[in-house]
């Protein structure tokens, strides 16, 4: 396990001070491990889990040629291209079993969709597309071709291949394929833990009353629901008070019960140093460990900190903790092991925006999560803008918007308006985050812009 620090010596132009977007996401690739350990889950339980290995099909599927349509099927070189076909139908196929008779020269059989191809037989005629009269059918020239309308054993899944291979985010879709090849149990990568909790002596937890200069937590909620998403056993550790011994007694907790810790507030430039001082006390003399203190070349964000807190040997004793009574453990040794940490800004967009841009793809790496189909640079969408947009190069800025479609069809995004850090109104009225990278300058009327748009996995 590599520590921060050789991390950091091998991070091309890497600066805490001004770190890009593109280096976060470098670095985080090689601070975080997936989990290791698998249990079997039953399909039913088994949506947005990470599959723990290969799966081969013990079947094909479909498992025999069938007819892709409801119509007549028939032998494809007996298609005239002078003009209409003529056969005449001497039977039906039904889904679900072959059919028994044989078919010569001229002659068809009516075909239900799925039901197995008769021996002989590579081409369907959709129903629509033919003449029926009585015992005959007539097909126009040009509109089929030999093997039209006809599945092949094997065409979605041949046995013996992969079926789904390791990493693979489950999906209604990986589920249904599955189904298909009768595996009713799967094995999968156990859920990820992580411990959160916010910090501050000015954040109020929901059913306190209110009082001069503080604010209610939201951010509790809206990282409960991100991590939710993902799939992710979360464990909500409340609001910490600015204190020293309870701060502590939080980390180690959490460190106790979790892979990863994410936090809010402490980590900015002139506030209270209690938070930011229990991560470098925490993180210093950790094997790979220590805490990294970041100034994020970025809009809105900024400060962050990562890095490994090491987890103690026992669960600390957390009754009636303050700066007067010292944490007492249930043990004293610490396990050669860490919990990753991510320690983010205190503003509620911001706690969004590094949650999306950051900790999302890190966290899906630590699930075991295909690192190229689902940890890679995100996928955006492109849009036209439809304002002019003010940006300085040398920062990445993610702003607020909303995409809808032109009269003319093409995509359109503008902003929610403001743009503050700490207005979550505006989060909620967008559908995707104008991405502004780091290099680009100022953004005219009708300029493509990308989009990461919300609420995906």
């Amino acid at each position: 396990m590599k520590s921060i620090d050789q991390i950091a010596s091998e991070l091309q132009g890497y600066d805490p001070n001004a770190l890009s977007a593109d280096s976060v996401n470098a670095f985080l690739a090689q601070l975080v491990a997936p989990v290791q350990e698998t249990e079997p889950v039953d399909l039913f339980a088994a949506l947005g889990r990470v599959l723990a290995r290969d799966v081969v099909s013990p079947i094909n599927v479909p498992p025999h040629d069938n007819s892709a349509m409801d119509g007549y099927a028939f032998s494809g070189p007996q298609l005239s291209t002078a003009g209409a076909s003529q056969f005449k139908v001497v039977g039906t196929a039904l889904a679900g079993k072959a059919w028994q008779g044989s078919v010569g020269m001229g002659e068809c059989v009516k075909i239900m969709t799925g039901a197995i191809m008769p021996q002989g037989l590579d081409t369907v005629v959709p129903q629509e597309l033919c003449t029926v009269q009585g015992e005959q059918i007539s097909i126009a020239p040009g509109v089929l071709r030999t093997g039209d309308n006809r599945r092949f054993c094997g065409e979605d899944l041949m046995q013996g291949a992969p079926a789904l291979t390791q990493g693979e985010l489950l999906s209604p879709a990986a589920i249904g394929l599955l189904a298909s090849i009768n595996i009713a149990q799967v094995s999968v990568l156990r859920k990820l833990k992580v411990a959160y909790f916010s910090t501050g002596d000015e954040v109020l937890s929901l059913g306190e009353p209110p009082r001069e200069g503080a604010i209610y937590d939201s951010n509790r909620y809206t990282v409960y629901g991100m991590l939710t998403q993902l799939g992710i056993e979360v464990i909500d550790m409340g609001v910490v008070r600015d204190d020293p011994v309870l701060l502590e007694a939080a980390f180690m907790q959490a460190a106790a019960q979790a892979d990863a810790i994410i936090t809010s507030g402490g980590v900015s430039v002139g506030e209270a140093d209690f938070t930011k001082a229990m991560m470098r006390k925490l993180g210093a003399g950790v094997e790979g460990g220590g805490v990294a203190f970041w100034k994020i070349a970025m809009r809105p964000g900024r400060p962050m900190a990562v890095g490994r807190i090491a987890k103690p040997a026992a669960e600390p004793v957390l009754a009636e903790k303050s700066a007067s009574r010292p944490i007492e453990y249930r043990g004293s040794s610490y396990q050669n092991n860490s919990a990753v940490l991510f320690g983010l800004p205190g503003n509620p967009v911001a706690v969004m925006v590094t949650m999306l841009a950051f900790v999302r793809p890190a966290l899906l790496r630590m699930m075991g999560a295909n690192p190229a189909k689902y940890c890679s640079a995100p996928l955006y969408l492109q849009a036209r803008s439809s304002e002019p947009l003010r940006k300085k190069p040398g920062r990445t800025e993610y702003q607020r918007g909303t995409v809808t479609r032109a009269p003319d069809g093409t995509l359109q995004v503008k902003t929610t308006g403001n743009q503050g850090s700490g207005v979550l109104s505006s989060m909620v009225q967008a559908n995707g985050l104008i991405v502004l990278h780091h290099h680009q300058a100022n953004v005219t009327v009708g300029d493509l812009v990308d989009v990461l748009m919300l609420g995906t996995v």
